[in-house]
């Protein structure tokens, strides 16, 4: 081993990587929190589908989605300029979420919510555009008209879950 300019004692050595994996799990314990706060306490939104695609050969069974609203958000962002950012939503009586604006700080009315994107090339994705389930259960899911979210006030959202037509919840309860 080469001589350093400065000694370092294995103790230090220690102490260094100890405070290393101290941060890293420190800061994916907060992630997993954030989450867990926002499927407990985010408002429930419905994104309309767009035609999905139930299979996947190499990841097993899921389905791709891709969400109706996003049309509206990709004119929008594409005429904005903006790659990245948040949308204002409104929802209607059912929950299903409706295309506002570009948010850019403006107020929020009543009923509306903020919801975030990110532009990548052509594609805008607003939550998850995977939805995974335990093989040999498409069947239960191919009725799926809706993605349902839970977003924080921020913007922040999760797929919770997939509803039919009428805005009943597929899958195992």
């Amino acid at each position: 081993m080469p001589d350093l300019p400065f000694p370092i004692s294995l103790r230090a050595r220690v102490v260094v990587v100890l405070a290393g994996l101290l941060v890293v799990l420190g800061t994916v314990n907060k992630q997993i929190l954030e989450k867990e706060e926002l499927l407990r306490h985010g408002a429930v939104v419905l994104l309309q589908l767009a035609p999905v695609d139930p299979r996947s050969l190499l990841q097993g069974d899921y389905m791709a989605l891709r969400y109706a609203l996003a049309v509206d958000v990709t004119a929008a962002a594409s005429a904005a300029q903006v790659d990245d950012g948040r949308v204002v939503i409104e929802l209607d009586e059912l929950g299903v979420a409706t295309f506002v604006a570009i948010y850019s700080n403006q107020p929020l009315g009543q009923g509306q919510h903020l919801l975030r994107f990110r532009k990548r090339g052509e594609t805008v994705r607003l939550a998850s555009d995977a939805y995974f389930f335990e093989e040999g259960q498409g069947f239960a899911y191919s009725g799926a008209r809706y993605g349902e979210l839970r977003v924080a006030a921020n913007g922040d959202a999760v797929l919770t879950g997939l509803r039919d037509e009428s805005v009943q919840r597929l899958g195992p309860r």
